[in-house]
């Protein structure tokens, strides 16, 4: 009974650290994603952007234009 307890919370131990690596790679992931976004935001402010992207399904090529709300210099 004793080492069946004890090999139950080892595998609970291990069980705490597998998911404590997992939310670290998960919240690594949104702080990665975060900077994208800031990245594009940041320019789309600055200066027009495009995006073209092609439907996996049908092959459509759609492109998204996306302006800032100051001028285009010149």
């Amino acid at each position: 009974m004793v080492k069946e307890a004890e090999r139950e919370a080892k595998e609970e131990e291990l069980s705490l650290k597998k998911m404590k690596r997992r939310l670290d790679n998960l919240d690594q992931r949104l702080d990665n994603i975060d900077s994208m976004v800031t990245a594009i935001a940041e320019r789309t402010m600055n200066r027009p952007l495009s995006i073209t992207v092609t439907c996996h399904n049908c092959g459509k090529i759609i492109e998204v234009g996306i302006v800032g709300s100051e001028k285009m210099m010149r």
